[in-house]
């Protein structure tokens, strides 16, 4: 049976501040090691929304590769295309936050089996569905990247549409010219994802209604949703635009929870919902991830989602 939804990218523990405020060079308390990674958090998700769920990627044998293998088995991700790779470590992220709600990483990713998955052609069967692109997965290494476009290119020639979260992370990018390293992804882009200040970056156009009209210049984008944190989110097509409202729970840790946010509407869309209620279902899903602390703990079912909404 062909997944419905797949993703390539990094797999990783993360390891966190318990409190905010706290600097990374600080001499304090961390807890974890926690499941992460943002391919894994949202393709985790897909599964735990009752979605046929795919990843390709790579692991170290090891506890830590151990640690997130487990959590996406449980909850029913497809791991065929996962590589266990020997002598070698599994990726890791510190993260603390602050008060203003800003955060602060140190990556281990470029040099560890993160970064070292190939694309498996057999992978990419024919169907319909979602290939979905993390930015941060295009960002620590070369030779990963270029197998993501390969992935990215098969999936879209077999009939799968590509979705796009720019999840530009400063700490990977560095110098690199993220106009380059998206530039394939756009091509081939169905679903756009971003953040405000990242749609403005990949239109170049510091004016929001200049960028929105801007992007959607490219023939294969159908939808851009813009998320705004706890103001919601507004889906775009080219005849108008829908808001979406958020939805309010005790913030504990806002880790993963755009991830899940993506998750939520491309599921919506494989369920034939409306674009509205993709929107809910999205905002939903990410807020019950900020509910909890760690990156892949939100209580998230169709269940808790059709709660929270109040369906």
């Amino acid at each position: 049976m062909v997944n419905e939804i797949w993703t390539m990218g990094e797999i990783l523990v993360e390891i966190m501040r318990p409190k905010s405020g706290q600097q990374l060079y600080d001499t304090a308390e961390f807890l974890g090691p926690f499941p992460s990674g943002a391919p894994a958090i949202f393709i985790d998700t897909v599964a735990r929304l009752g979605h046929r769920a795919g990843i390709i990627g790579a692991v170290a044998e090891d506890d830590f590769g151990f640690c997130v293998l487990e959590r996406l088995r449980r909850d029913g991700v497809d791991l065929r295309f996962v590589e266990h790779i020997p002598n070698q470590t599994t990726a890791v992220a510190f993260v603390t936050y602050f008060k203003d709600g800003s955060r602060k990483f140190i990556f281990h990713i470029d040099g560890t089996p993160a970064v070292m998955a190939r694309f498996p052609e057999k992978s990419a069967r024919k169907g319909f569905g979602f290939f979905h692109v993390m930015g941060c997965s295009l960002m620590a290494n070369t030779a990963f990247r270029n197998e993501i476009f390969k992935a990215i290119e098969r999936f879209h020639d077999r009939g799968f549409q590509i979705s796009f979260d720019p999840n530009i992370r400063p700490e990977l990018l560095g110098d690199l010219d993220l106009i380059e390293i998206v530039g394939p992804v756009m091509e081939r882009c169905a679903v756009l994802l971003p953040g405000e200040a990242e749609l403005k970056l990949l239109s170049d156009d510091r004016d929001l209604d200049g960028a929105i009209t801007r992007l959607f210049e490219r023939p294969a984008l159908k939808y851009i949703i813009l998320k705004r944190g706890k103001e919601g989110a507004t889906v775009y097509t080219r005849e108008g635009a829908i808001d979406t409202p958020c939805f309010k729970v005790q913030e504990i840790d806002p880790t993963g929870a755009g991830d899940c946010f993506d998750a939520g509407f491309l599921c919506g869309l494989l369920e034939g919902k409306s674009l509205l209620d993709c929107g809910k279902m999205a905002s939903a899903a990410g807020a019950l991830n900020a509910a909890a602390f760690g990156p892949m703990e939100g209580d998230i079912s169709q269940g808790s989602i059709r709660r929270l909404i109040g369906d």
